[in-house]
């Protein structure tokens, strides 16, 4: 997993609630069980009218915002079903922050897992952040996450306080780190631990 640190892109406006992993990739695109290829499908329904013709009208079809890499959205954000390919098709179209009000459990976890920052911020701020993004196209933020900052244009923090996020799923992306990269980093540990219970439990075999 590509390690995230610093984040510096343009940021697009998606002020929709309830925001469901059909909608970020509807079912027509779950027949791969590859990561790459699925940006073509992010927001379809939002993207293209029922011809196939691009929507002028979806932020993410605008000039200004068509190469964005942090997506502000709404409360609720990635609820539904709980189709990883979600967090691998906003990747793949190159957003891997998306900040929001609230997010559905899964859709939260799932990101941590693929390299995808989920940042619940109060409602206030998030706001803020979209008037900023809607009224300024183009605008550019920075996701600091080994500071925990969000920066404006400017380079200076917008908000007083560090962002919160769970210490152990910000070392692993600040380092790259999936739960299998994880595991084998802990090698040594498991080892240790089988050998104790083949010690204390002569009678289970732990391996094959």
């Amino acid at each position: 997993m590509k390690p995230f640190q610093i984040l510096t892109g343009v940021a697009a406006p998606l002020p929709r609630v309830n925001v469901d992993t059909d909608q970020i990739i509807p079912k027509q695109f779950l027949k791969t069980v590859k990561r790459t290829g699925l940006g073509a499908g992010l927001f379809y329904d939002f993207r293209f009218k029922p011809d196939g013709t691009p929507d002028p009208t979806f932020v993410l079809n605008q000039p200004a915002y068509k190469d964005a890499k942090i997506l502000v959205g709404g409360a609720n954000f990635g609820c539904g079903s709980s189709r990883e390919h979600a967090p691998w098709a906003l990747l793949d179209f190159g957003i891997s922050c998306v900040i929001a009000p609230s997010f559905a459990d899964i859709f939260f976890n799932n990101c941590f897992k693929n390299g995808v920052l989920p940042l619940a911020l109060p409602d206030e701020q998030v706001q803020r952040l979209m008037a900023l993004v809607t009224d300024r196209p183009g605008t550019a933020l920075t996701v600091d996450l080994r500071e925990r900052r969000i920066l404006g244009p400017d380079g200076a923090p917008l908000f007083n306080t560090p962002f919160p996020v769970d210490p152990d799923r910000r070392r692993a992306l600040l380092e790259g780190e999936d739960e299998i990269t994880t595991t084998e980093s802990r090698g040594e540990s498991l080892d240790a631990f089988e050998a104790q219970q083949a010690s204390a439990w002569p009678w289970v075999r732990t391996r094959a």
